[in-house]
């Protein structure tokens, strides 16, 4: 693709034709404050934080929503621009609790990095006073109203990249909230399919999952829930999964997960979960060692055939299975058996 050259802050840089300057920013690692935009998402202009100065330009344009041209000088950290992100941030802030301290998000929350980013220490604008709505029905996460500032970006994923749409924006100016699409209904009740892209999303604490522990280090491994192969990021402490967040870097999921991939890591730790064989004995389960078990399989499934034929038996692999150990079942079923009676529990 066809690159332009512009000038940010002093630095000559290159970027795409069609980028923008928000984008064109990020790529050259210069840092301009938002809380709208997001690289998976379409410019939105929302949150007036992004503006930046362009040379022959009139006021100040947001640079998630400008477009790079050749030639062009943007300079984005001067104290005009600054005072108007000032005014725009305290305004927000008078609509936030500031409770941050005691708030799940605290030091992940992108409006606090903006504030300490801005040196804003002590808000002028009376606080809204405005009943908060906190929603729990959800088994996974936990909408907060009060924590909101109307970024939007959980509507435009749910809408943009889930293709849902169970949220939507209602009512206009200080009577904005978030809501769910048609009816203002507990999350449980709506279409989400508590997919959690909105939670990853928010930049603040209004969407926050029901259970959070800061994790000590990341392993990047693949989803085993279904055949997809989604990426995704294990967050672990203590040799204990705490989190799961989705790969970017991934070329099958870039970043997306579903509600199994994101929540779905309990039965890893389940009392319930076997770690020996069992063998019915007399109607009751008892423990035994794999070598007695498979012993038992064996002569069962020979004295199956034997009575009534190989295709009396059938076989499901799981999705959770490695591939080769799906493609070894079916083989001993097809070689070794007889039979072509296989399934997957994720074909449906």
């Amino acid at each position: 693709m066809t690159q332009v050259r512009l000038t940010i802050d002093g630095v000559e840089i290159a970027a795409k034709e069609d980028a923008t300057v928000l984008e064109a920013a990020r790529e050259a690692g210069i840092y301009i404050p938002n809380l709208c935009a997001d690289p998976d998402l379409k410019p939105y202009g929302a949150c007036r934080l992004c503006l930046v100065e362009v040379e022959g330009e009139e006021g100040l344009p947001s640079s998630c929503t400008f477009p790079v041209a050749d030639g062009m000088v943007v300079r984005t950290d001067t104290e005009r621009i600054n005072m108007v992100r000032r005014h725009v941030l305290e305004l927000l802030l008078s609509d936030h609790p500031s409770d941050c301290l005691l708030c799940a998000k605290n030091q992940r929350c992108e409006l606090q990095k903006v504030v300490a980013y801005l040196g804003v220490n002590q808000p002028r604008y009376k606080k809204l006073e405005r009943e908060p709505v906190v929603d729990s029905s959800n088994p996974f996460f936990t909408r907060d109203s009060e924590k909101c500032i109307l970024c939007g970006k959980c509507v435009r994923v749910c809408k943009e990249i889930q293709g849902l749409g169970a949220l939507e924006i209602s009512q206009d100016g200080r009577f904005s909230t978030i809501t769910t699409a048609g009816e203002d209904l507990p999350i449980a009740e709506s279409k989400c399919e508590s997919c959690g892209q909105c939670v990853a999303k928010c930049p603040t604490g209004a969407l926050l999952p029901k259970r959070y522990d800061w994790p000590a280090k990341e392993v990047k491994t693949t989803c085993p829930y279904c055949g997809v192969g989604c990426g995704m990021i294990l967050q672990v402490r203590e040799n204990r999964i705490v989190g799961v967040k989705g790969d970017r870097d991934s070329a099958v999921n870039q970043g997306r997960l579903c509600v199994k991939g994101r929540y779905g890591y309990d039965f890893i730790y389940s009392p319930e979960r076997l770690k020996t064989p069992l063998i019915r004995d007399n109607g009751a389960l008892r423990e035994a060692s794999w070598d007695e078990a498979l012993d038992l399989v064996t002569s069962r499934f020979k004295k199956i055939i034997s009575d009534y034929g190989p295709d009396a038996i059938a076989g499901v692999s799981c999705a959770r299975a490695f591939n080769e150990d799906s493609y070894n079942m079916q083989k001993l079923f097809r070689g070794v058996i007889g039979t072509n009676n296989i399934d997957n529990c994720a074909r449906t």
